[in-house]
């Protein structure tokens, strides 16, 4: 091979010479040629030049097959991959109000169930949540005079070896105490309401002294039976036990002794408290001016139920 120069014009007026190179074909190389020295050189170069195209081949057809999804995508066909979506992110929730939370608390609380933090009584029935301890009752408002009585009646009775524990409120009842669950209580109370719609008010008097004890036989009761207004008051029962017979739930007793009850004592003290009801009843009927009478109006009934109270107005 042997090089010679042409002259190449360019932009500008310039010239430059340009190298032509002449091959010479009797000239040959015996390395290159001679078949007892093969080129390995040449070989591994054409190995290499084979591994790059196949590489470049397979990301090719990456591509290709990356383009290809997002054609059929666009195309109105089924992409053959989902594009990830991020979900949105959640919303905060608006905390309960406080009066849903303490509705329906998870666990009982001890002093629910420990009978020290209720004066030594204890429950008819296990407390559970959703279980609603329910009573219709007529309530009574006690005067001066009655109120002293009633002193007179516990000094008395704590003199004979009976610690009497006064009630916290005064009523008369008409229906024993059930367990209602909570949704039962608006349609509970409608049908009283509707029930007793057409019952008038009367007034019914009490003023012997007797003594009651539960099924339970876990209280004693010292209560004034009543004297007057029976009929009426068992009228007012019937209606009662109605609505509680439409609800599966226990009726009045069969032959009620209406009274109101005045004070308790934990146990069955029905021996020791009937030893000392002739003393009580006499300072009942020796009182101050005569006879000591409770007169209870009914104007109203009331049901409650766990710690609600719900009025049903009597016919003037």
């Amino acid at each position: 091979m042997h090089c010679t120069h042409t002259v190449c014009p360019c932009e500008g007026g310039t010239v430059r010479r340009r190298p032509v190179f002449h091959w010479d074909l009797n000239y040959h190389d015996n390395r290159l040629f001679t078949p007892e020295a093969p080129d390995f050189n040449s070989s591994s170069e054409e190995e290499d030049r084979e591994a790059g195209d196949e590489a470049a081949a397979t990301q090719n057809k990456s591509v290709c097959r990356k383009y290809q999804e997002e054609d059929d995508g666009k195309n109105g066909c089924p992409a053959r991959k989902k594009p990830k979506i991020e979900e949105p992110a959640t919303k905060p929730r608006l905390p309960l109000p406080g009066c849903l939370l303490t509705m329906f608390p998870d666990e009982v609380d001890p002093q629910t169930e420990d009978s020290s933090f209720h004066g030594g009584r204890i429950r008819s029935f296990k407390h559970e949540r959703g279980n609603w301890a329910t009573y219709v009752y007529v309530p009574y408002h006690p005067e001066e005079e009655f109120r002293e009585l009633l002193e007179e009646l516990l000094s008395a009775a704590g003199a004979c070896g009976v610690g009497l524990t006064p009630q916290e409120e005064f009523h008369l009842s008409l229906s024993q105490t059930v367990v209602l669950r909570h949704h039962w209580i608006q349609p509970l109370t409608q049908s009283l309401r509707t029930g007793l719609a057409h019952c008038k008010r009367f007034v019914c008097s009490a003023g012997t002294l007797r003594v009651y004890c539960n099924a339970e036989k876990t209280r004693t009761f010292l209560g004034m039976e009543v004297c007057s207004g029976h009929a009426q008051l068992l009228e007012l029962v019937r209606v009662v036990d109605r609505t509680m017979t439409e609800f599966r739930l226990d009726t009045f007793y069969k032959d009620p002794s209406f009274h109101v009850s005045l004070a308790w004592c934990v146990g069955d003290m029905t021996v020791q408290m009937k030893e000392c009801i002739q003393e009580l009843q006499r300072l009942v009927d020796e009182h101050e001016e005569g006879p000591f009478v409770l007169r209870l109006e009914c104007v109203e009934l009331r049901c409650r139920t766990g710690n609600k109270t719900y009025c049903f107005p009597l016919k003037p």
